[in-house]
């Protein structure tokens, strides 16, 4: 006979959500990514998804860091966050992804390894223009590069390619966190993914 434990075992089993997919939010430095992935992190997990965020700072430190900011460095960081993003979410899992990956076409491999390994992929620009986000400076970049003590900085004086027809352009500067990560959740629930 079940106990009242296991029922609400079976139960908890039954209201997760196991379709995964990338939502992967590209957008310039201070743009809003992050924040509106660990908003849409909350209200999935409130709705028995699995959902993990992958920080780009924290794949840098843990799994790139001995990459630099060239070119061809910022090409295998990304190609390293879309291998886990994708083995993530063809076990099941939400992969949010707020990472800049500047280069089209290091977005658009990412995007193709998802595609055929029949893995759900959306790609998301959080368009915040630069003005914008010299403003809020989350990480002080934009004064340091401004002050000349760093050089690089994505948009500034190292180049962003927007994505041409992303999946849902977002621009944050616009309205809120909650209307972000709403408008986000709208499209994976349309999508089949929510």
């Amino acid at each position: 006979m079940p106990t009242a434990t296991t029922d609400n075992l079976q139960n908890s089993r039954e209201k997760q959500v196991t379709t995964g997919a990338t939502v992967w939010l590209t957008g310039l430095p201070s743009a809003g990514k992050t924040t509106i992935a660990y908003e849409l992190a909350g209200r999935l997990r409130e709705e028995g998804h699995r959902v993990e965020v992958l920080d780009g700072d924290e794949i840098r430190e843990f799994l790139s860091s001995g990459l630099g900011f060239s070119r061809a460095d910022r090409f295998t960081n990304v190609q390293r966050i879309g291998f886990l993003a994708e083995l993530l979410a063809r076990n099941g899992v939400k992969a949010l992804v707020p990472v800049i990956a500047p280069y089209a076409d290091s977005r658009a491999a990412v995007r193709e390894r998802h595609s055929t390994g029949g893995t759900p992929y959306i790609e998301v620009h959080v368009a915040t223009p630069v003005e914008v986000c010299s403003v809020r400076d989350v990480k002080g970049l934009y004064a340091k590069q401004a002050a000349g003590e760093i050089s690089g900085l994505t948009g500034v004086d190292d180049p962003y390619e927007q994505p041409e027809s992303p999946d849902l352009r977002i621009e944050s500067h616009t309205q809120t966190v909650q209307e972000s990560a709403a408008a986000l959740h709208a499209l994976l629930t349309e999508r089949g993914l929510a």
